[in-house]
């Protein structure tokens, strides 16, 4: 019988022992194999150009130096002029094209990782090289594989985000160089989206600069006029002034009388921005509905919201377990407590809650930074998609948010039409409408061009409601030039 060797010399395939020489050849073989590996992870192709399909390695090396190529122009272009940026991701048609590319790519650099494999002759090794070969193989390929289709499926995410949230309606252009966004905030049930607004605003957003002014109406608004040549403004030519006709219930009556509005699509909203036009002369671009009870889901995708609150503001109400007071202090709030200190009445009334709630939207406004929008992307599109109906075109997302980046840098200016400058239930129409003109020019740098502007009102020393100052006196965050000192 002839000797049998020791199991500590066999070179694993059971052969027996290997010479020095096959060691080292087993050796280089090894690190050949993983070297192809790697070189396919930085540089596709480049394993079949050194030993494998030359023209396979060649049409892999040339997609990939295209794709880096295009990303630098892209990155280039995106820091000079970061519009083109947004256009390009809010194009579905390219975000489609974005997304089969990905999933394409991901299989295709599968394939070359695979073949990178097959170059690297794994049945010419040892068996815990070749174990080692395999585990190196498939934690490359699973990694690149994972990170690619995972980048489709955020750009799908996006796709979706658009298609859901935004529609093809017609493209208004600015009036008199701004755009006049109507904002809507209220409860959203089934069959109640904005119902009867719990809130009103108007950002009238400068369409070079983005310079915002947030023009708050409040719900009990009375006797005001429509927009002339609507259907409201037949109905009411001496103005809203039926028994009980508030602002917040425009879009009640005009759902309840939706045959005077044979071509609209939202009776209640067309009626409103029929509402608002008349009220404040300015003619609305587009619409928003904001989904108050959503609006946590939101700040709570974007990690919550920093606010400096004023007064113990409950949270809930008395007898739920959950019930406690935000203390008084500079505090992060998660979604359910900002819109708590956004809406909670107790001490207060709506004036004091309109200047909360222009606090919350300039601290989401200059808190929310494109690094962390990127982070937490698709909780922010998930959220917002739950949160928003608007009729914004897609076509004009990047306009948009290319204006929001411009309103971070800049003061958020305000003008609440009410008390004490206007009487809610009897509004001087022209005293209104001459304090919005006021409010933009001011915004814009021209007031003392047009005669001068009012100076400056002191900050109120008194606090009502967590909001500087009084229904006597006024609050701070409602007339302010600079929302952010005034919260």
């Amino acid at each position: 019988m002839p000797p049998v060797s020791s199991p500590g010399l066999l070179d694993g395939s059971g052969r027996g022992p290997r010479t020095p020489a096959e060691e080292r050849a087993a050796r280089v073989r090894f690190r050949r194999a993983i070297a192809l590996m790697v070189m396919t992870l930085l540089v596709p192709g480049s394993a079949q150009l050194v030993a494998g399909n030359r023209r396979i390695g060649l049409i892999a090396l040339r997609v990939w130096l295209g794709v880096l190529a295009s990303g630098a122009l892209l990155l280039l272009v995106g820091l000079l002029h970061h519009q083109v940026l947004f256009t390009l991701f809010s194009d579905t048609g390219l975000l489609l094209a974005l997304r089969l590319a990905l999933m394409v790519g991901a299989i295709a650099w599968a394939a070359l990782f695979l073949d990178a494999w097959r170059i690297g002759q794994p049945l010419t090794l040892g068996l815990a090289h070749r174990r080692a070969v395999v585990g190196v193989n498939g934690v490359l390929c699973l990694s690149v594989i994972g990170t690619m289709l995972f980048g489709a499926h955020m750009v799908a995410v996006q796709r979706d985000f658009i298609l859901t949230m935004f529609g093809s309606d017609k493209v208004v252009g600015a009036h008199d160089g701004r755009f006049n966004v109507l904002l809507l905030g209220g409860d959203a049930g089934a069959g109640r989206w904005g119902l009867r607004p719990d809130s009103l605003t108007v950002a009238s957003i400068d369409a070079e600069t983005g310079r915002t002014v947030l023009i708050g109406l409040p719900r009990n608004l009375a006797n005001f006029p429509f927009r002339d040549g609507t259907p409201m403004a037949e109905e009411f030519p001496d103005g809203f002034d039926c028994d009980g006709c508030y602002l917040n219930g425009v879009s009640t009556w005009a759902q309840d009388h939706s045959e005077l509005f044979e071509d609209s699509e939202n009776p209640g909203i067309d009626a409103t921005v029929a509402a608002v036009e008349g009220i404040t002369d300015l003619r609305i671009n587009y619409w928003a509905l904001v989904n108050l009870d959503g609006f946590k889901g939101l700040v709570d995708a974007v990690g919550g919201v920093t606010l400096n609150v004023r007064q113990p503001i409950p949270v809930g109400l008395p007898h739920e377990k959950t019930f406690h007071y935000i203390e008084p202090g500079v505090r992060k709030l998660n979604g359910h407590d900002t819109l708590w200190y956004a809406r909670a009445r107790e001490g207060s009334d709506d004036y004091s809650r309109m200047a909360r709630q222009k606090c919350v939207m300039n601290a989401m406004l200059q808190q929310v930074s494109p690094q962390s929008a990127v982070r937490n992307f698709e909780r922010i599109a998930q959220a917002s998609a739950d949160m928003i109906s608007t009729n914004l075109p897609a076509s004009e997302l990047d306009t948009f948010m290319d204006l929001a980046l411009k309103a971070r840098g800049q003061k958020l200016s305000t003008l609440s039409l009410v008390p004490p400058m206007i009487v809610t239930s009897d509004p001087d129409i022209d005293l209104v409408r001459s304090k919005v003109e006021q409010a933009i020019d001011r915004a814009e740098g021209v007031a003392t061009a047009k005669g001068g502007g009012a100076k400056p009102k002191p900050t109120p020393d008194s606090v009502t409601g967590g909001s500087l100052g009084s229904m006597a006196e006024g609050y701070a965050a409602n007339q302010a030039e600079d929302l952010g000192a005034a919260c």
